[in-house]
């Protein structure tokens, strides 16, 4: 084992500390001069477009050079079924688990139902919205982070095709791989911000939304953290000793602390990719299997929103005076879990599709309903983006221990 000293230390944890330090003095000022700290909203906001911008490109890159520098067009499909596999094996557990947390400690306080802004959301077909989630009318909407998922899927197309190309296609091939180091570089530049930035932005979140926490939603609150908390250390302890033993309980909880503050600094699981990307590095995970799991599971794969889905459900309930604990009531949460880990967007309290798929479900009204959700998921913002993004580097470990057999981790060990 390679002796690391006090100076050593310092180095390889300055820019943890710096973060800490920033997201530290921002929460204390938030406190301190509450609504006051928004003029320093925009320091917080150029950061998150400075991130936003260059995630576009970074998710296209890194997609489509993975796929197109794999050995074996066989080993991609494999990869995508162990992938999908593991997604949504952790999904399930997760909202199973928020399930038994609701059924020990059920919601029965009524709930304040706070008059919000409502979304105007567009009435079309199920196609349609499918047709709407996976591709986009124009190559330049694909740059929006709207269409996120039509990027991911154009991406993995085009690295396919690279693929497929062989010799003829090794020039663009090239193209991908140096586009990929160049766009990692570039958020290595704008991470060096990140400290005044999050800072900043965890001001204004103490100051404007801080006294939020308490009241009415008290309750379903606390519950939600006390049980995502209990996931986050329990179960995710568990996953990385399946991935990996002893050594990959340890490599996760070393790795995964700049991951973690970022998706709490940002509630974004889209703008934890870089954190991710370099963790699971760091991890040894496989190049080819964390330059997709980390980036498709951005959007797809969602266990901190799947607990928040089944809590959202369980106050809409107790709102109404309704039984959650019907079996079938029970099944259709997991079920409505699922979708939500696909089809909400993985930015800053993006959309309200989930939300409003539970409340059609159930048949409840919804301009009474949708307000409560809505609330329900700003609180519990932070928490969920953290399962979020840690579940998608967690995945990556276990997609890493079925694909590359026990010895993956073991035989790349970090000194």
């Amino acid at each position: 084992m390679k002796y690391i000293g006090s100076g050593g230390i310092l180095k390889n944890y300055k820019s943890i500390m710096l973060l800490l330090g920033g997201i530290l003095a921002g929460s204390i000022l938030g406190l301190v001069f509450g609504k006051e700290v928004e003029v320093l909203k925009p320091l917080g906001d150029i950061f998150l477009n400075l991130l936003f911008t260059a995630i576009i490109p970074l998710v296209f890159f890194t997609i489509s050079a993975s796929i197109a520098t794999l050995e074996k067009t066989e080993k991609l499909g494999k990869l995508f079924l162990i992938v999908i596999g593991v997604f949504l094996f952790t999904v399930l557990v997760s909202a199973i688990l928020m399930v038994v947390g609701v059924l020990i400690f059920p919601i029965h306080q009524d709930i304040i139902i706070s008059k919000i802004p409502l979304e105007i959301v567009a009435e079309s077909s199920t196609g349609s919205q499918i047709t709407q989630l996976l591709t986009a009318g124009d190559f330049y909407e694909l740059l929006s982070r709207k269409n996120m998922l039509a990027l991911i899927l154009f991406s993995f197309l085009v690295g396919f095709a690279s693929l497929q190309s062989g010799e003829k296609g090794n020039d663009f091939s090239r193209f991908l791989r140096s586009g990929n180091e160049v766009m990692k570089q570039l958020l290595h530049i704008i991470m060096q911000t990140a400290p005044v930035g999050l800072g900043a932005y965890f001001a204004y979140q103490v100051g404007i939304f801080g006294p939020q926490l308490f009241g009415a939603y008290a309750k379903p609150l606390g519950l939600y953290y006390a049980v995502c908390a209990f996931y986050f250390i329990a179960f995710f302890s568990l996953y990385a000793y399946m991935a990996g033993g002893k050594l990959g309980f340890k490599v996760f909880w070393k790795n995964n602390i700049t991951p973690s503050l970022t998706a709490i600094g940002t509630c974004s699981s889209i703008a934890t990719i870089p954190a991710n990307l370099e963790g699971a590095e760091k991890m040894n995970i496989p190049a080819h299997i964390r330059n997709v799991v980390i980036p498709l599971g951005a959007p797809l794969h969602k266990d901190g929103s799947s607990m928040s889905s089944i809590i959202k459900i369980a106050v809409i309930f107790a709102m109404f005076g309704k039984d959650f604990t019907d079996p079938i009531t029970i099944l259709t949460a997991l079920g409505i879990t699922v979708v939500v880990s696909v089809v909400e967007g993985g930015i800053p309290n993006g959309g309200y599709i989930g939300e409003i798929l539970a409340i059609t479900v159930y048949g409840f009204p919804m301009e009474q309903a949708l307000p409560a959700a809505m609330i329900i998921g700003t609180l519990v913002d932070p928490m969920a983006t953290l399962l979020n993004a840690n579940g998608d580097l967690i995945s990556a470990m276990l997609v890493a221990r079925i694909a590359e057999g026990k010895k993956w981790l073991s035989e790349k060990v970090l000194v």
